[in-house]
């Protein structure tokens, strides 16, 4: 699959500056496990450079666009977890990410991200 979408393409690059380049300030950030969505380019930056070094073998398999929005599909390992799961882009008037929400499947794949993701964070 040939990912378009500035943020993918970064993403699968290994370039951090430029996937944060797509982010607007006001970015909003809704994870999977968590209820309270994150506000803000700074802390959705950090919240990414985490998940960052949480997902292994991570790769975008597919994108869907229509308009403003891409869902770009992705597959990943979490320990010895397989796990699939979405991001889905929402640009703004100005073509930056505005909304960014993740869907990840199964249940367990989603368990071992939050895990160790809190192990990481420090939150027991």
């Amino acid at each position: 699959m040939n990912v378009q979408h500035p943020f993918g393409v970064a993403v699968l690059a290994d370039d951090h500056e430029a996937a944060m380049a797509t982010l607007a300030e006001d970015v909003v950030f809704r994870s999977p496990a968590v209820y309270k969505p994150y506000e803000g380019k700074e802390t959705v930056e950090q919240i990414l450079r985490l998940v960052a070094t949480v997902f292994e073998n991570f790769r975008y398999t597919s994108e869907w666009r229509d308009g403003s929005t891409t869902i770009l599909f992705f597959e990943a390992d979490v320990g010895d977890r397989e796990l699939q799961g979405i991001d889905i882009l929402e640009e703004n008037e100005d073509g930056l990410i505005g909304g960014f929400t993740v869907m990840i499947r199964p249940l367990s794949g989603l368990q071992a991200v939050a895990a160790t993701m809190a192990a990481r964070l420090g939150i027991a």
